[in-house]
């Protein structure tokens, strides 16, 4: 049998020695012994195009920085930049190949950065792949930068930028849920507290608190995101600037912020800043907070559309797919079920984004990527849910309007409303009996000559029992 075809390859060097790395490859030999030393996920930094985005950004602000402070040439610097600019368009992202959880702090993503726009300015230089005398992956590409800011740095870019990606996801769904509200305003249905029937409300006021709930969010993610502008960029390996020119911090800094589009600001020392995961635990925390409420409303929609004859049955969910392989005619709360598991997703990465920012030493924490990789998830999974959520389930929810009114007259809870008119210990003993015989409330009240039913028809109409009203005042 002929042989099999060799993929050509090209020698490189590192600490460790020579390696044969794919001729055709844009890493280099850092990049391939971290492939080899961490096939964990199988997800590679590709998969979340916003970090290798950030990444480009910091090395072109880097190289600019360095240009005008005479320590690298304008030629290296224009290459380095064009390459980080087709980067960010989208090219080469399949060599960005290191797997997302990683030892070392994140250091194979930053050399795998490093290479692939080392190689990719090679070609721009017209030299080939791998001719690291004419520019080279640490001296050039990362120079005046270490992984221990560069890496936290595009952390923060990247989640800066998926906040807002997230708060607009919601604010997506709060508009559905809105909606809903302003179609269901008139319609009334019994409230309930530790599911019991407590007193009346309206559809609308219900949905609205959905509606309510995703704003306060919006508005707590946009905090966070205040925090994470923060970067320690020309903090080095430790945050005392070693190997970077006395004004390179801040210039770095401005030419980020142009650049990308984030207005980041350097923090006021960055020791601090290079071991201190805050920003990420607040926004991780934020994200729960976020992950919890919408996983309650979930619960209600789910709730509120049991049955559909044996539940309470108050609204319909929109059908989405059959509901078992066994039970004909059966429909599932799909939407809302895998909205739920999403909350719990998050709610766990909370817990990994806690242990990984406790568990840092002294001046690094090493634990970064799986803090990367957790907010990465938790942000992307949330704002896709939220938007599923609103298109296929509460876009399509209706009302069973009848259902609803029928439960109103019916429930005792009304007399909560009769308060007021009869005093606490009438209206005891009217929803003591009308529990015990089936009688209705307004029925009883009458009977006992405690109400006229004219007086009755004024007080328990909708619109007094669902607001504020003045109440009589007590003899």
């Amino acid at each position: 049998m002929p042989a099999a075809a060799t993929r050509p390859t090209r020698l490189e060097h590192d600490l460790l020695g020579d390696r044969e790395v794919p001729a055709d490859a844009y890493y280099g030999v850092h990049t391939l012994r971290a492939v080899e030393n961490f096939p964990i996920t199988g997800t590679p930094i590709g998969h979340y195009p916003d970090l290798v985005r950030a990444l480009a950004d910091i090395k072109t602000a880097a190289a600019r920085a360095n240009q005008e402070l005479g320590l690298l040439s304008a030629e290296r610097a224009d290459a380095i930049a064009a390459a980080c600019r087709e980067i960010r368009g989208g090219a080469l992202l399949d060599h960005f190949v290191v797997d997302v959880i990683q030892g070392g702090a994140g250091t194979s993503t930053n050399m795998n950065a490093n290479e692939v726009i080392a190689n990719r300015a090679l070609e721009i230089l017209g030299h080939a792949r791998g001719a690291y005398s004419h520019l080279h992956p640490n001296e050039h590409v990362n120079m005046s930068q270490s992984t221990n800011d560069v890496y936290p740095t595009a952390l923060k870019l990247a989640t800066y930028t998926g906040i807002f990606r997230l708060v607009e996801a919601m604010g997506y769904l709060r508009a559905a849920f809105q909606r809903k509200a302003d179609e269901f305003a008139d319609v009334l249905k019994m409230g309930r507290t530790q599911l019991q029937d407590a007193v009346p409300m309206t559809l609308g006021q219900e949905f609205s608190t959905y509606a309510v709930m995703l704003a306060e969010d919006e508005e707590r993610l946009k905090e966070a995101a205040l925090l994470i502008r923060e970067i320690n960029l020309g903090a080095t390996a430790i945050g005392t600037g070693i190997n970077a020119h006395p004004d390179y911090a801040p210039l770095v800094c401005r030419r980020l912020a142009e650049i990308s589009g984030v207005p980041v600001v350097t923090a006021p020392n960055l020791i601090e800043a290079t071991q201190d995961c805050g920003s990420f635990v607040q926004l991780s925390g934020v994200l729960k907070r976020v992950a919890v409420k919408l996983s309650k409303t979930c619960n209600d929609l789910r709730l509120l559309s049991s049955g559909p004859r044996a539940g309470l049955g108050e609204i319909n969910l929109p059908a989405r797919q059959a509901g078992s392989s066994i039970m004909p005619g059966k429909v599932n709360p799909v939407i809302p079920e895998v909205v739920n598991q999403i909350a719990f997703e998050v709610i766990g990465n909370d817990m990994t984004v806690t242990f990984a920012a406790e568990a840092g030493q002294l001046q690094l924490n090493a634990f970064e990527p799986i803090i990367a990789h957790s907010l990465f998830k938790s942000i992307t999974h949330l704002r896709q849910g939220c938007r599923v959520l609103a298109d296929l389930c509460v876009d399509g929810i209706t009302a069973n309007r009848d259902h609803l009114a029928a439960a109103v007259r019916n429930s005792i809870g009304i007399v909560t409303a009769l308060n007021p008119y009869i005093g606490y210990a009438n209206a005891t003993e009217i929803a003591a009996e009308a529990h015990r015989t089936g009688k209705g409330v307004a029925e009883l009240v009458e009977a006992r000559g405690l109400m006229t039913a004219e007086a009755l028809a004024e007080v328990l109409r909708p619109d007094i029992l669902t607001r504020p009203q003045m109440i009589p005042t007590a003899g």
